[in-house]
Order: C-alpha cells, then structure tokens, then sequence
C-alpha cells in the first residue's frame, strides 16, 4: 500500500516538531511547510520541504499537490506569545492567522487533499466560573483575539467540511516536552528563575506532551470522527510547585518551592470524545519523567 503523503504547516515548530514525528513513525511521508527548511538532523528521518507563509495572497493549491493529510500548525505570533501574540498589530495577526489559514483550507480542498486537521486552542471557550469543566458542546465565549482567531478559523473549516473533504479541529491546551535540536523547551525560563534563586509566582493549568498530541492526529485519521467536529486535547492538571519539585530532587537546589495554586479553579476540559477513539496520554508518569529529564539536561548543560 503507498503510504500517506502529510504536509504540516508550521513543522520545525515547538508542536509541529512532534506533529512530523509521529507522522514519520506511522509511516507517513511528510512534506513540511515553512518558511525555511528544517536543519539537516532536526528529524528523525528526511522530509520533503515547500515554501509557504500564512500570507492569504501567497497560499496556492499547488504547494499541496500529491498531499493526502494536511494537519495545519502554523500561527504567526510574537515569539513566546499567543494570547497577545498581535502585539500592536492586531490586523496583520487576523490577516495572517485567520484569512491566511481559511486560504489554505481552500488550497488543500482544490488540491484534493482528503483531512485536514487543525491545531485550534482551548482559548476557544473563553472564560467559565472557576473549576467549570470544559466540554466540546459548551458554546464557545473567547476574550481574546487569539482565541477569536482560533474559532473563527474552527469555523470556517467545519462550513468547507463534506464530501471528500474531511476536517477536524483540535482544541490543543498548553503542550510541553522536549524541544528541537539547538532549542528551549516551554519551562526553560521556569527552570533558569528558579535555579538562580527567583521568586516565582504561583500558577496551575492543564498540559499536554507533544507527544500525545501526535498521537490524538493519528487517532482522528484512523477513526470514524464526522467531518467538521472538534475535540479537546488535554491530560494533566499540575501547579507550578509540582513541576519544580521535581527539579528540585534533579538537581539538588537549596531554594525553597512557590506556594500552591488554586488547582480547583482552573477549567479543565473534558477528552471524552478523543478517549473514545482510543487516545491514551501518558498522565502524570509521563509529565514527571519528562520534567525529570529536562532537568537533568539543564543541570549537565550548566556544568
């Protein structure tokens, strides 16, 4: 059987990393979509590069020829920033991230491309009364342009969705683990501040392994999910004190752990839909483990 062709748009990112590499091991060819190619050695295996931008005048139906599986990653943002991330340019942020990407949903559908996946947020339920649980049924309320950005284009893929074009949105919450070659994973200014002895204020919510979040990609494409439907992405709920906790045994620091946070007020959100495919995340045994060894790398970096 000819194996799959997957292009990811955003791919050398912090998430697309994992994206591409859970394709590659599902023996997927991928075709990255970027601005510049991947470093010789940042994947596993070799990848096909094309150009592309979230610019909407750019984006063609020939840059995803051949492609069966478009999973869209990309975000134009200011570094380390999402909610915010427009910075004082909240139109070139709309222009980019919703019109540039509602353009590539056209371009895969007139290239012929069968799935699209794309990488939505939990920013899409806006704000819930402390503890609420999260639910794909909830009517959306975002408070931030990001999260408005990130339904809109939910939105406009579920209306394109039907025949042989095939779409489902990912509400992805906050996603850790190890990062590319040569790059910070999400907690390495967490880790510098506490190992240099700074305060650090308390702070709780769900996360994640990109790992898993490959996973959940390859749930969707295997299973029977109707075209234009969400589900949530989400695993553990953990504070701050219990991440440095465990960099604290690592690495032997004397400086005292932040107070707890408030865990019971955070919305988490429910995975019912995703466990139903057969999605199995890696829970609190993975975070630590992972932590544990972001750890152990800093502290062997450091010396």
């Amino acid at each position: 059987m000819k194996a799959l062709c997957s292009a990811v748009s955003g791919g050398t990112g912090y998430v697309g990393r994992f994206v591409v590499e859970g394709l590659l091991a599902a023996g997927h060819r991928v075709v990255v979509l970027g601005r510049t190619p991947p470093a010789a050695g940042f994947f596993s295996a070799p990848v096909e590069h094309r150009p592309f931008s979230l610019d909407p005048q750019a984006v063609e139906a020939v840059l995803l020829a051949g492609v069966d599986v478009l999973v869209h990653a990309a975000f134009d943002h200011l570094p380390g920033k999402y909610r915010g991330g427009e910075g004082d340019e909240s139109e070139r942020f709309r222009c980019r991230n919703l019109d540039g990407t509602v353009a590539l949903f056209k371009a895969a559908r007139a290239a012929g491309v069968r799935h699209v996946v794309f990488l939505s947020s939990r920013a899409v339920y806006g704000p819930r009364p402390p503890g609420t649980w999260l639910d794909e049924q909830d009517e959306p309320r975002p408070d931030t342009l990001y999260g408005e950005v990130k339904l809109a284009a939910e939105r406009a893929l579920c209306a394109m969705s039907g025949g042989d074009f095939h779409g489902v949105s990912l509400r992805v919450t906050g996603v850790y683990g190890p990062a590319g070659p040569g790059r910070a994973h999400k907690w390495a200014a967490l880790f510098s501040d506490y190992l240099a002895g700074r305060g650090i204020a308390p702070r709780a919510g769900t996360e994640v392994h990109g790992r898993d979040v490959a996973q959940a990609i390859r749930r969707v494409l295997d299973g029977q999910v109707r075209a234009g439907a969400v589900l949530n992405v989400s695993d553990v709920l953990v504070d701050r004190r219990d991440i440095l906790a465990i960099v604290k045994q690592v690495t032997g620091a004397p400086y005292p752990l932040p107070r707890p946070a408030n865990k019971a007020a955070v919305n988490a959100m429910r995975c019912d839909r995703l466990a139903a495919l057969g999605w199995r995340p890696g829970g609190m045994a993975l975070l630590e483990e992972t932590v544990a060894q972001l750890a152990a790398s800093r502290e062997d970096l450091a010396r």
